[in-house]
């Protein structure tokens, strides 16, 4: 009787461990809109997984998101980069708290970035700190060797967001494939 109550006992803590570990990281990397971010995935050539990662990074999967600086959105897309991305996308109305728009605005971005700078990182520094910022960061000794890897990021922010954006990538990648 005393063995199967501790076997009874542990089973419970195991079962409440687990699910405590479960609901932990769903709220952590919570994983909505799957469907728009595979189709825009497919669309502009992104990987799945790092849109999710960039969404969970820019605003925790909150579509009514607005940063201080007056980024809108689940990606966090400026009013400006909006409208030049709507342009080359040929839409003419758009709304930045939806999340198919952004998603589709914000995954076009995304994929030009990636296009544009040979290393990875500095893509995603990019989309955080702005591509004419991180250019001048690669063209500075003082931040790159090469001009095409930054070995010193100047700004804390976003340094910080090049590392969330990099974990929410492994976890990402592992629940997409």
């Amino acid at each position: 009787m005393k063995v199967r109550l501790q076997v009874l006992i542990l089973s419970i803590v195991t079962l409440f461990v687990v699910a405590q570990t479960f609901l932990m990281y769903a709220l952590a990397y919570p994983l909505k809109y799957q469907d728009m971010i595979i189709s825009a995935s497919l669309r502009f050539e992104v990987e799945a997984p790092l849109i999710a990662a960039v969404i969970n990074s820019e605003s925790s999967f909150d579509k009514t998101a607005v940063s201080n600086k007056g980024a809108v959105g689940l990606m966090q897309l400026m009013p400006s980069t909006a409208q030049a991305i709507a342009g080359q996308l040929e839409k003419s109305e758009y709304d930045l708290f939806d999340p198919k728009t952004n998603i589709e605005f914000g995954s076009f971005y995304l994929s030009k970035l990636l296009k544009s700078f040979s290393n990875f990182e500095a893509a995603i520094c990019a989309y955080n700190a702005g591509p004419s910022r991180v250019r001048a960061w690669l063209n500075d000794e003082n931040y790159s060797s090469d001009g095409e890897t930054l070995f010193h990021i100047p700004y804390p922010e976003t340094q910080k967001y090049l590392e969330n954006v990099l974990k929410n990538l492994k976890f990402y990648q592992n629940r997409f494939n």
